[in-house]
């Protein structure tokens, strides 16, 4: 009744229901029944204009259907075409016509290219006149998809063009809160790729972007040379030809004058594209090279610029020549030897070392673009005729006194040196020595750390000259013993350090690693027999370069095995020989047993350990567990001590032995997961024990966290059970009372750590165990820092590094879990211990990924500002750290607390700590973030407050007042105006 009713609203309505159904079960139909409803929804396109969305609803679906007989999506589009004025309709109605095309496009392609350019006709009437972003969207893709899928365009590549290049530039701004989420970038894009996608628009597209990149507006610039750059890919010389001095007069223009690097950056991009096109071309005998002609063009107008006194447009003019030479090999030879030339005569003429560093720049540009084509034939290489006076720019540069000359310098040569064939064995040895001069003996620390970076680039190259011509230069250096006379002492230490850097920086081969290790390993043994005040420094500064060594053998098995089976055992002799003297009492005081040098061996050993192989890993662990447990020392090597070797036995005069725990803890915990450790059980126990009972925080430390390890990578079953359970019986009675209370909370920290990064069920009690220490007056505080330790990533220990058992998004479990404890805990807590449950709170909240902090703010904003109230110096610091970057990214709800936040900082800006005055007028900077209207009621007090900090003793304090301070006056000032 409805679908022949005379009313055409009642005809509308049968109509939407009926296109409703089949958009629901157009899948089900059969080809009849298809070919019946197309026909009947062709005839209604003729009808009222009411009754037209819901027919083309219909269409829609029927496009979809599988079972459409041939030629009936033909016959559907011609009926479109012909009977609808598509940019009449409303967007909706718009976007469903595009999706019909779109349907038709993906199943019956063959079908429409039969229509041949009438199909591209009929869409451009279509598409005609469209204003929609939603819409324009989907119409750029179907042009797109006209050219790449070869649809006939016929007499109308230029219409095709008109009716997508009127959109160039892209000229939108997606209006606040659209629910679409359509970007401005979306939109230039999908024309970009329409754009850019056949040849055939060359000749109506290059006079376009000519015409927008001498426009005066900035976007039309970057659009138009961005999308200059996409067509070179599909371009060819033929395209080009017509344009190419218009176009090259344009980038030059925009390099020699835009003052904005986006802008700059662009042209040299498009000049490298526009070149690289050019050599690709294929030639035929007769046609023009239109390549040599181009570069002739570049060269005659940046070339002389090279040369002028005032070195005015030398940068840009370098720029344009090295995108041009980057582009192929055949634009680098006939740029380069063009340029080099000039380049090394201008380098003579001038003496200045700031022209000479500016010169110097440009030829390394150059030389690292010989880098990009690899090895080149001596006969085919640039480069190869000027090896000489390079050589000797460069090695000029090196003995300048200008630093930035040096480093320049110093860039140069590492890209001379990985230049194959192009240094000589003379010019090596040359290399070698410079590096080396440049290493020890200059003052400016820039160039000898340069220098080291150099020769370890280098090293990988040149193996032999450097292990046959620079160790053994370094080794006499540093075995050259006291200062000698006229040098002072500081300098002989600075030289010392120099020559530790330099054997760590060198050792990036392993055949270079053989020669170094040893020298270090013995400079170790020769400064740990020395009894200066200084040697704990010295024996840091090996390990450090030891640490070095360590992590650039993990890419490479054989230096990693060399190296751990080298320096291990021998940092373990060492250590071991100095714990047992020490406990004879015939050499007390050894810088070994000093905390700070255990604390740098340990990096040591672990970055040796964490990329063994399981085979060999198993074969080192059978040796070094046996040294703590049974003082099983005949692995070491020098191994005739004194006294055996008991870490875990009791007694006073072996403290010193229980230290090297911290080294076993290195060991053992840096083992990947999958390597059995021998008589674990025993080792665990020994642990526990240690850490409950040992009088020295060092040890007891050390003790807890290779328990934790440990633990945190042992198999889940009943023998980890049974020994957290004897962790736990062992915790709780020395938690309650007694000497050990600390040790105690130190061991439940990590093990909780241990388990809570596994997942492991007991860590929800321990963290409770932890949470009702919090009340503490005497473990609180501890207690409430260890909430610290438990999210924040260890450097030694339960690190993905080490291969520790760390499940993704641990932090936001603990947060759910226990930060709700905290909250309650903190309002049923006593006046005396409510800060503790403050600064837990603080330390959880800051190692929160900020997203989640975000949508938790509302709950816990009251209780953060509550925080700052407080005396304690670490949860101010905490909290306000935690709150910088809440202001920034969440404003609406901080500006609900505007009046509390404003009071809070600036009462902060006067604290005793320099650390809470700096963070405080942090925060109050990143209020201006906040809307206007919220902050201008308190512009004239902030600014008041904020001018007392400007005379603040501390230079870094008035930095943070200075910056803050400007902020409120230009930002609020502007906004509010």
């Amino acid at each position: 009744f409805c679908l022949e009713n005379t009313d055409p609203r009642t005809r509308g309505r049968g109509i939407q229901l009926l296109s409703q159904v089949l958009l629901q079960c157009y899948s089900l139909l059969q080809e009849k029944e298809v070919l019946h409803l197309v026909l009947f929804y062709e005839s209604r396109l003729q009808d009222h204009h009411l009754v037209i969305p819901s027919v083309l609803q219909g269409l829609r679906a029927l496009s979809m259907c599988e079972v459409l007989s041939p030629g009936l999506a033909v016959s559907v589009l011609k009926a479109i075409f012909q009977e609808i004025h598509v940019q009449s309709l409303l967007q909706l109605d718009r976007h469903t016509v595009y999706s019909i095309i779109t349907n038709f496009m993906n199943t019956r392609e063959e079908e429409l290219k039969g229509l041949g350019a009438d199909f591209t006709f009929g869409f451009i009437q279509v598409m005609d006149g469209e204003k929609d972003p939603r819409n324009l969207l989907v119409a750029f893709q179907i042009v797109h998809d006209l050219i790449a899928k070869d649809y006939a365009l016929g007499p109308f590549v230029e219409e095709l063009f008109e009716v997508t290049s009127c959109y160039f530039p892209v000229d939108f701004t997606p209006p606040p809160n659209d629910p679409h989420g359509i970007q401005r970038e979306d939109l230039i894009l999908g024309l970009r790729a329409v754009l850019a996608s056949t040849p055939q628009f060359a000749e109506f597209l290059l006079p376009l972007l000519i015409e927008k990149l001498d426009s005066e507006l900035q976007s039309a610039k970057l659009d138009s040379l961005q999308t200059l750059t996409a067509c070179c890919a599909i371009y060819g010389q033929k395209e080009l030809q017509e344009f190419l001095p218009s176009l090259w007069s344009s980038l030059r223009r925009e390099v020699f004058q835009t003052a904005s690097e986006k802008i700059e950056s662009e042209c040299l991009a498009a000049l490298h594209a526009l070149s690289a096109c050019l050599s690709c071309s294929v030639l035929s005998s007769d046609s023009e090279d239109l390549l040599d002609s181009f570069l002739s063009s570049i060269l005659q107008d940046c070339r002389h610029h090279l040369c002028e006194p005032d070195m005015k447009l030398v940068w840009p003019s370098a720029k344009l020549l090295q995108a041009a030479a980057g582009a192929s090999l055949r634009t680098f030879h006939r740029i380069t030897h063009s340029v080099l030339p000039l380049l090394l005569e201008q380098y003579t003429k001038h003496t200045q070392s700031s022209q000479r560093r500016t010169i110097l720049e440009m030829l390394l540009g150059f030389l690292e673009l010989q880098q990009k084509w690899g090895h080149v034939e001596e006969d085919e290489s640039t480069l190869l005729p000027f090896q000489a006076p390079v050589c000797s720019v460069v090695f000029s540069a090196l003995t300048d006194p200008s630093v930035q000359l040096q480093l320049v310098g110093i860039k140069a040569l590492t890209v001379l040196g990985s230049l194959q064939g192009f240094l000589s064995s003379s010019d090596l040895e040359l290399v070698v020595d410079h590096l080396i001069r440049l290493t020890l003996h200059e003052e400016d620390s820039q160039s000898s750390e340069a220098a080291m970076e150099a020769a370890g680039s280098l090293a990988p190259t040149y193996p032999k000259v450097f292990s046959g011509r620079m160790v053994p230069r370094l080794e006499e250096e540093l075995q050259s013993g006291r200062a000698g006379k006229g040098e002072s002492y500081h300098n002989h230490c600075s030289l010392q350090q120099r020559c530790l850097q330099a054997l760590a920086a060198v050792s990036t081969h392993t055949s270079i690693v053989r020669e170094t290790v040893p020298v270090l390993l013995q400079h170790l043994q020769k400064v740990q027999k020395g009894a200066e005040a200084r040697n704990t420094q010295d024996v840091v500064s090996v390990c450090q370069s030891l640490h070095r060594v360590a992590l650039q053998c993990q890419q490479d098995a054989e230096g990693c095995w060399y190296f751990h089976h080298t320096v291990v055992p021998c940092l373990l002799a060492m250590a071991v020989q100095a714990a047992m003297e020490e406990s004879t009492h015939t050499l007390p005081g050894k810088a070994l047993l000093e905390e700070e040098v255990l604390a740098a061996m340990i990096p040591v050993i672990s970055a040796a350990t964490t990329h063994l192989s399981p085979e060999l890993a198993a074969q080192s662990v059978s040796h070094v567990v046996p040294l703590f447990l049974e003082g099983e020392v005949s692995f070491l090597p020098q191994n005739s001590f004194p006294c055996s070797f008991r870490p875990f036995g009791e007694g006073e005069c072996l403290e010193a032995q229980r230290r090297l725990v911290a080294l076993l803890m290195a060991f053992v915990c840096s083992l990947p997961r999958n390597v059995a450790i021998p008589q674990q059980e025993w080792l665990l126990r020994e642990l526990l024990a240690l850490s409950c009972s040992c009088d020295c925080p060092f040890t007891a430390t050390a003790a807890a966290k290779c328990f934790a390890g440990l633990v945190n990578k042992h198999p889940a079953g009943q023998q980890l059970d049974e020994i957290l359970q004897l962790a736990v019986n062992r915790m709780e009675p020395s938690l309650a009372e007694g000497p050990c209370r600390t040790q105690a909370l130190t061991l439940l920290l990590w093990v909780t750590k241990a388990l809570v990064l596994r997942y492991h069920p007991l860590s929800s009690c321990l963290t409770d165990k932890l949470l009702g220490l919090l009340g503490d007056a005497e473990l609180g505080p501890a207690a409430a820092d260890g909430f610290s330790l438990l999210m924040a990533e260890s450097p030694d220990v339960l690190h993905k590094g080490c291969h520790a058992d760390v499940r993704i998004m641990f932090r936001q479990r603990f947060f759910t879990d226990n930060v709700p404890k905290l909250v309650q805990g903190f309002h049923g807590a006593g006046p005396d211990v409510k800060a503790n449950y403050l600064k837990g709170l603080s330390h959880v909240l800051n190692y929160l990924p900020k997203p989640v902090l975000v949508t938790e703010l509302p709950t816990l904003l009251s209780l953060l500002l509550e925080a700052l109230s407080c005396s304690d110096r670490v949860v101010q610091l905490s909290t306000l750290s935690c709150l910088h970057p809440l202001l920034l990214e969440a404003p609406q709800i901080m500006s609900l607390h505007v009046d509390t936040l404003v009071t809070k900082f600036l009462n902060l800006t006067s604290s005793p700590t320099m650390a809470v005055r700096i963070a405080a007028l942090r925060c109050a900077h990143a209020l201006t973030s906040l809307p206007t209207t919220v902050l201008l009621p308190y512009k004239g007090r902030v600014i008041r407050a904020l001018a007392k900090p400007l005379d603040d003793k501390k230079r870094l304090v008035r930095k943070e007042a200075v910056a803050a301070r400007g902020e409120w006056y230009v930002e609020v000032a502007a906004e509010g105006v």
